[in-house]
């Protein structure tokens, strides 16, 4: 019964509401540190404990992420014990549990045991994020990923969606938050055209980031000549090269260690301080391929990353830095069926020799292969598959799924096991450094609360701030209201009172504030932006008390 109630006490400390949540250990309190403080947070999504070892092996020496190992965290969301990335990316960024494939969200079913029920007016309201918080403080903020920038990592960190799919929606939010430093791919969902990504609603996103002061740029070159500080970087259409791959595929494109450094350098500028926000996207894509070579890859990639934010940190002496896997993925072993009996006498070389062979991950190896496959031996060996047996060349000549066959045959060789081709429940460790570092085992909402304690505000306070319903509050002005979905790309909400019309644009930073009677119209344009779920426009404060 003891035992039950602590267990109970954990699982209600992050229950889903609007209430103030537990804070975990911290060794230092916030109200003890300097100013101007600063938040590093790097995800490694889609990793895995298992993963981390095989990686550390492969480079044989130790990770940057080994020296500042502090504890673990659960990673389960509101209606599973095996999250997604969109409600893990929103438990991490805002402090709330949700369900699948929600950014920014409150959920609208809670079934995971202990966390409180959630009221159903509550459902999909907006919720917000450390990085809008950092915003409020006036620090500059930063968003980094080697996906496309709106994925659902980022997303979680920086918009409010009710489906992870809604790229035009995520990408005209992050370009209205006006964040100081933008860095990865989804070009494509900048501007209007016909690939799947592409913007729906006419709106042409770059001549807003040019009117905006931003400095557009496309490569690596660019981006390390780049003076301003306002940079926001589109690698790509969609996502970025595997880390191991870019030499030879896109060799234009930065990676994520030198985003991170330009991003840093750039950031520290600003006398408020600053958050950036590290997304190595990748390993998780691999993961769900069980390729182990771009598991390794983006990991050791991720890890220079880590590496370029505790060294920073350690000289600036009062910069927080997190480092997690947002999930596990694969089940990734070493040791599979082949060591059953005999794993007790296999050295580290049968696992990790014939990985080495790979100078491609399987993505990589892939586009080098010719459609009528007459160069499969040398795309197998660009995989490490080298040499091939003749029942190896026949399984890979024959395919529906030449990289299927390709990945399996490596984990083969090198004794690498996969359990699962999806996502996994398992806790993660858990990476900190500098003041006010979380210790021990804690919930992946525990980080968001912990960042913004030490930040300097309440994710409570904020959300109540900046994301009221503006069907309630314009009523209670003595307007009348509609939401205009009269352009279904372009919602718009509607208030009127005399001769005042107001006009608020979804996903935007600016009200349009007209009177009939003077014949003028002002827009008026705020530091938070318009969100609209599908049933309510949810605006702050600010917007708000700017009408009369």
């Amino acid at each position: 019964m003891k035992n039950a109630k602590k267990w109970a006490s954990l699982f209600l400390a992050s229950a889903v509401t609007l209430s103030a949540v537990s804070i975990p250990q911290q060794d230092v309190q916030a109200a003890k540190v300097k100013k101007p403080t600063n938040v590093i947070m790097l995800v490694m999504d889609g990793s895995s404990n298992n993963a981390v070892t095989l990686s550390r092996w492969y480079k044989g020496e130790s990770l940057a992420m080994d020296e500042i190992l502090s504890g673990a965290m659960r990673t389960y969301s509101a209606e599973s014990a095996i999250t997604d990335s969109a409600p893990a990316a929103t438990a991490l960024a805002t402090g709330h549990k949700s369900n699948d494939k929600y950014i920014g969200v409150l959920p609208s079913e809670i079934n995971s045991p202990g966390l409180a029920p959630i009221d159903k007016k509550d459902a999909f309201r907006p919720v917000a994020n450390v990085l809008e918080g950092a915003k409020q403080q006036g620090k500059a903020t930063g968003l980094i990923s080697t996906s496309e920038i709106q994925h659902a990592t980022p997303a979680g960190f920086s918009a409010h969606a009710n489906n992870r799919s809604q790229y035009g929606d995520i990408a005209e939010q992050q370009v209205y938050q006006n964040i100081d430093i933008v860095l990865g791919g989804g070009l494509e969902s900048l501007t209007p055209g016909t690939s799947k990504n592409a913007r729906k609603d006419g709106e042409d996103l770059i001549k807003v980031l040019k009117d905006n002061q931003y400095d557009l740029v496309h490569t690596r070159d660019e981006l390390f000549n780049s003076p301003s500080s306002k940079i926001w970087g589109s690698f790509a259409p969609s996502a970025l090269a595997y880390d191991l791959d870019r030499a030879k595929t896109r060799k234009s494109e930065p990676t994520l260690a030198e985003m991170t450094n330009k991003a840093i350098n750039t950031l520290k500028k600003d006398k408020d301080g600053f958050f950036l926000f590290v997304e190595g996207s990748k390993v998780d894509w691999a993961a769900h391929a069980n390729d182990t070579i771009g598991i390794i890859s983006d990991i050791l990639s991720f890890d220079d990353a880590v590496k370029e934010a505790v060294d920073f940190a350690k000289e600036d002496g009062n910069t927080l830095v997190i480092a997690v896997t947002d999930h596990g993925n694969s089940g990734i072993t070493m040791g599979n069926a082949n060591t059953t009996s005999t794993y007790s006498s296999i050295p580290v070389s049968a696992y990790i020799d014939p990985l080495k062979k790979a100078s491609m991950t399987v993505e990589g190896a892939l586009s080098q292969l010719k459609e009528d496959r007459s160069n499969i031996v040398e795309v197998a060996a660009l995989y490490g598959l080298d040499p091939l047996t003749k029942d190896e060349l026949s399984t890979l000549t024959s395919a529906k799924d030449v990289g299927s066959e390709m990945v399996k045959m490596l984990a083969n060789r090198a004794n690498i096991g996969y359990t699962t081709g999806g996502h996994t429940g398992e806790d993660v460790f858990l990476y900190s450094f500098g003041p006010s570092k979380l210790t021990g085992l804690v919930e992946n909402t525990d980080l968001a609360h912990s960042m913004a304690q030490f930040m300097g505000f309440d994710l409570k306070s904020l959300t109540d701030d900046l994301y009221v319903p503006a069907t309630k509050a314009f009523t209670e002005k003595g307007f009348t209201t509609k939401i205009d979905l009269s352009d279904k790309e372009n919602p718009t909400f509607v208030a009127q009172k005399a001769d005042m019309t107001v006009k608020i644009p979804v996903n935007k930073n600016t009200m349009i504030y007209e009177q009939a009677s003077k014949n003028t119209t002002k827009t008026h344009t705020f530091n938070t932006i318009n969100v609209y779920n599908g049933s309510e426009f949810y605006v702050s404060k600010k917007v708000i008390d700017a009408v009369k």
